[in-house]
């Protein structure tokens, strides 16, 4: 499985890689089930510090750092909101507006599950540009300002577009007909250590393409 994981970015403070679908990205509930982290951290023989996540079901490109001053200096730029992340999503439903900002606050609801709270919600802000419209899709380009879990899932399904293939948010009967979630990280921009900056590009993985290959 880690041979077939492909390596995006190595110098020796980061290594960022393109995560399929259905990997989760650190070890769930069950320790006995392998996940990138502990996958990337067989194939190096050494510790990897976790940056940020991707949800299992979501495919893309996700970071991790070599060591803890790396991690530590990665962190804050995530926090400071000075990383730049994009992603592709097919959704239902055709959106008229060609860009538009989600800003709508989102806390969790119990089971993992979250949704927006316009009193207890935390502040959470997506743009989004259409790239293409279909016979009942849109196409999407997802640039995030927040990093709540699940943002541009719930964000997307509070306005009525959800994301196509999404179990969690959506309906069941309409999104198990899909093989897979058509959400895929597929660029990160942050800075090195030595203040480089670099632009991280994830292809869009076999299943994505022929998914939406279907649609069109």
């Amino acid at each position: 499985m880690v041979d077939q994981i492909e390596i995006l970015f190595e110098d020796k403070d980061v290594i960022a890689v393109n995560k399929p679908e259905g990997l989760a990205s650190i070890a769930e509930n069950d320790i006995m089930i392998e996940s990138l982290h502990s996958l990337l951290e067989k194939k190096y023989e050494q510790k990897l510090f976790i940056v940020h996540r991707l949800d299992k079901e979501v495919s893309g490109v996700i970071l991790f750092a070599k060591n803890s001053e790396t991690h530590k200096y990665l962190n804050d730029q995530f926090a400071e909101r000075k990383v730049k992340k994009y992603y592709s999503a097919l959704v239902h439903g055709i959106i008229k507006e060609n860009d538009g900002m989600i800003k709508k606050p989102i806390r969790e609801f119990g089971s993992g599950r979250m949704g927006i709270d316009d009193r207890k919600g935390k502040p959470s802000e997506t743009k989004f540009h259409v790239v293409q419209r279909f016979s009942g899709y849109t196409l999407l380009e997802l640039n995030p300002s927040t990093g709540r879990r699940h943002q541009l899932r719930v964000h997307l399904y509070s306005i009525g577009f959800p994301i196509v293939g999404d179990l969690r948010y959506g309906d069941k009967t309409i999104q198990e007909k899909y093989s897979r979630i058509m959400l895929h990280a597929k660029n990160l921009e942050f800075q090195l250590p030595d203040k480089k900056s670099v632009l991280i590009e994830a292809p869009h993985s076999k299943s994505f393409l022929e998914l939406l290959k279907q649609i069109s």
